[in-house]
């Protein structure tokens, strides 16, 4: 009998398996992608322009603070109502 030496293993997995894919990102996007020309914020999700195009450059904890900030801002669809004379 041989005394094979038993695989490395990192993380709970051998170093023979497969990598595991990326974990996803959180976003608040929920595919309504406008942004008020006004405010500057996205329809859907109330971020800026900038966020959303370094949203995945963004460290967990910069998306966080931003996340943490969105139910605070203005909603941009209420300026849009006003426009239209709408209550």
């Amino acid at each position: 009998m041989s005394s094979a030496t038993p695989p490395k293993v990192l993380d709970g997995d051998t170093l023979n398996s497969a990598p595991r894919p990326p974990r996803p990102i959180a976003t608040p996007c929920v595919k309504v992608c406008a942004v008020d020309g006004r405010s500057g914020f996205c329809l859907g999700c109330r971020r800026t322009l900038p966020e959303i195009a370094g949203w995945a450059r963004l460290s967990d904890e910069e998306r966080a603070a931003i996340m943490a900030a969105l139910p605070h801002r203005p909603d941009p669809m209420a300026s849009l109502t006003t426009d239209l004379g709408a209550t």
